[in-house]
């Protein structure tokens, strides 16, 4: 299928939940807009977006206290 003829794919942009369309024709994909791009990248750079890390500090005993 030739890039030319393929229908634009409509997606939910993940910033602003808006329509957007997923193809080369948009350089922000899968943005709406360069806000909503931009938006994304500063809260990637000031570290909003985090994994929750499961293991506990160090400062905390190992073990059941019971057994100790």
């Amino acid at each position: 299928m030739d890039e030319s003829t393929t229908p634009y794919r409509v997606v939910r942009c993940p910033a602003c939940g808006g329509d957007s369309i997923y193809s080369r024709d948009n350089p922000f994909r899968p943005f709406c807009s360069e806000r909503c791009k931009n938006m994304d990248f500063g809260a990637w750079a000031s570290e909003s977006f985090r994994v929750p890390d499961p293991t506990p500090p160090d400062d905390l005993p190992f073990g059941d206290a019971k057994l100790q």
